[in-house]
C-alpha cells in the first residue's frame, strides 16, 4: 500500500455519517423506514454535478444489460446504484475507505439493491480482482489522491476485458496556480495529486487504452456550485434547513473545501474533465 493511502483513507472517514444522511433526508419527508436510491441521489453522488454529471457519463458507455462493471473510488455507492438501476448493470464497487465500503453495503441493502451491487475495500493502485473480470469501469473525482496514474491505467486494463470502456471524470489541471487547502479531496497538498489531462491520455496510451472522447466541465462546474449556492441562500432566508448535498459527505468544513474548488474552478485552474477510453 502507497504510505499516502492511510491519511487519504482518514479523509474521508466521517463518523456517523450515515446517521446524519439519514437524518438529513427525514428532515425532508423522506421516509427513511421505505428508501429508494432515488432519495439518496443528494448526497451518494459525491462529485460536481452530482447524479447529473454521472448520467451524461454513463450514457457514453453504451453499457448492455448485465454488463459486470467495475466503479472505482465507489464512495457510498451512488453511482453504483444509480448504474445498476439505470442500466441494468451487474456493480462492483472497490473504496480504500473501510468505513464508505460498509456505509455503501448498508445502502443499498436499505434500498433493496444488495443484489445489483457488492463493495469491496482496497486500493485502486493494486485491485484484488482477477485479470478480465469487468466489461467497463468508471472513476468519478477518485484520480485526484491517486500519485501513480500510469498505476492506475494499467491496473485498470488488467481488469478489464479487450475492448472494455473505461469512462473517467476527475477534476484535472487546466494551468498553472496554487490550490488553496483544504479541498474535497486533500486536506493539504500531501494528500492531492491533479493532474493535467494530457498526464492522464499518456498514462492511458501505455496501458494500452485509446481515447474515443474527451470534454472539459469547467463551466458545468461553476454553474453547479452556483446552483447549490442559491439554494442553501433561499433556505436560510426562508428559515429551512438547507437540501441535502455534497457538503453532508464533507464533514464539517464543507463550506471552506466547496469554497477553495470554487475559486479554483472560477480562475481555471481546475476543471472536471471526462474522457472515455476504450482498450485495445
Amino acid at each position: 500500500m502507497a504510505t499516502v493511502e492511510p491519511g487519504i483513507a482518514r479523509h474521508y472517514d466521517i463518523s456517523g455519517l450515515e446517521e446524519r444522511i439519514l437524518a438529513a433526508l427525514a428532515d425532508t419527508g423522506v421516509d427513511v423506514a421505505h428508501l429508494r436510491a432515488g432519495d439518496l441521489e443528494a448526497a451518494d453522488e459525491f462529485h460536481i454535478g452530482g447524479v447529473a454529471a454521472t448520467k451524461e457519463l454513463v450514457d457514453q458507455m453504451d453499457l448492455k444489460p448485465a454488463a459486470k462493471l467495475l466503479d472505482i473510488g465507489s464512495g457510498i455507492g451512488g453511482p453504483a446504484r444509480f448504474v445498476a438501476n439505470s442500466a441494468g448493470a451487474e456493480v462492483t464497487g472497490i473504496d480504500l475507505t473501510q468505513n464508505y465500503v460498509d456505509i455503501a453495503t448498508s445502502l443499498s441493502k436499505r434500498t433493496g439493491m444488495a443484489g445489483k451491487t457488492r463493495f469491496v475495500q482496497g486500493s485502486a493502485l493494486d485491485m484484488p480482482f482477477a485479470d478480465d473480470s469487468f466489461d467497463a469501469a468508471v472513476i468519478l473525482h477518485v484520480g485526484m489522491n491517486l500519485p501513480d496514474k500510469p498505476r492506475l491505467m494499467s491496473e485498470t486494463a488488467r481488469v478489464l476485458k479487450p475492448g472494455g470502456v473505461f469512462a473517467v471524470y476527475d477534476v484535472m489541471r487546466l494551468k498553472s496556480g496554487a490550490l488553496s487547502y483544504p479541498l474535497p479531496w486533500a486536506s493539504d497538498e500531501t494528500m492531492s495529486f491533479v493532474a493535467t489531462p494530457e498526464d492522464y491520455r499518456a498514462a492511458a496510451a501505455a496501458a494500452g487504452f485509446s481515447v474515443i472522447a474527451e470534454r472539459p466541465r469547467g463551466a458545468f462546474a461553476v454553474e453547479f456550485f452556483a446552483t447549490m449556492r442559491a439554494r442553501m441562500a433561499a433556505a436560510q432566508a426562508e428559515g429551512r434547513k438547507p437540501p441535502p448535498g455534497v457538503g453532508l459527505v464533507m464533514g464539517e468544513n464543507a463550506r471552506t473545501k466547496i469554497a477553495n474548488l470554487t475559486a479554483a474552478l472560477e480562475g481555471g485552474i481546475l476543471a472536471p474533465v471526462e474522457l472515455i477510453l476504450r482498450l485495445g
